[in-house]
């Protein structure tokens, strides 16, 4: 009995000199799992590719009623990533991770057959288990995601719908639609940030058409050597607040018509 007590002193002062660190609990672990299994999907949408879908429409030149959509998907048997940095920010429960792979040829998202030749692909990824820190890191995957898009439209191109009435040397109405549907593989990632007032974020991406056209056995014509896009995405939507506000005065508008 005398060797449980001294056991459990023992233990109890061992545990009140460990720094409080020490008690972490899960969201450390979760937060960097998190930021890896991300890593990894930047990895297969750069080597493997995605697909991608998105309309946009602008109506009667107002930039508030710029609207669209934006989808991708993918998909991938992978192996061979390496996790080359983690950093785990406490205070804010954030993760960045780093992984890389060098792969000698792969069949793309296509099915087409690429000798890549050992080129090293890098990519960076944030994740956190407290939803009340995800929105930095949302805003940074809808600026990617709207990087693609603009890789998209220069290299691969889109299709452009334009519909205009003009009455009594009046415009009625203006609507241009644009629609993106491609597959885009071999894309890097060059910068990322988020602006320090506003929060919302950017990212960089480019796509070496020299080596890709050596790649893919088909040069890539019609812009320069590297291709480089700047996509943007925003922490807050304040576009839907201002709709709503709008028309809701319109609402009252035509009810005190009717009156």
């Amino acid at each position: 009995m005398k060797r449980a007590n001294t056991f459990f002193l023992l233990l109890a002062g061992i545990l009140l000199l460990m720094p409080q660190d020490s008690f972490a609990g899960t969201k450390k672990i979760m937060s960097i799992r998190a930021a890896k299994v991300l890593a990894e999907r930047a990895l297969v949408e750069s080597v493997y590719g995605l697909k991608l879908r998105a309309t946009e429409s602008v109506e009667n030149m107002v930039a508030a009623s710029f609207k669209g959509t934006t989808e991708t998907k993918t998909s991938a048997r992978i192996k061979g990533v390496k996790i080359e940095d983690v950093v785990y920010d406490p205070d804010k429960d954030i993760a960045k991770v780093t992984a890389s792979i060098s792969l000698p040829n792969i069949t793309n998202i296509d099915g087409v057959t690429l000798d890549l030749q050992n080129k090293t692909f890098r990519r960076v990824a944030f994740a956190t288990s407290t939803p009340s820190q995800a929105g930095p890191l949302q805003a940074l995957r809808a600026a990617e995601l709207d990087a693609y898009k603009q890789l998209i439209k220069g290299i691969v191109g889109f299709t452009l719908e334009s519909q205009t009435t003009v009455e009594n040397y009046m415009l009625k109405s203006d609507l241009v639609k644009s629609k993106i549907m491609a597959t885009l593989f071999l894309a890097e990632l060059s910068e990322y940030g988020w602006d320090e007032q506003t929060g919302d974020a950017y990212v960089k991406m480019f796509i070496n058409t020299k080596e890709a056209g050596t790649i893919l056995g088909e040069a890539i014509v019609g812009v320069g050597e590297i291709f480089e896009v700047e996509g943007q995405g925003a922490q807050e939507d304040d576009y839907s607040k201002v709709q709503a506000k709008e028309g809701k005065q319109m609402k009252k508008q035509k009810a005190s018509e009717k009156q």
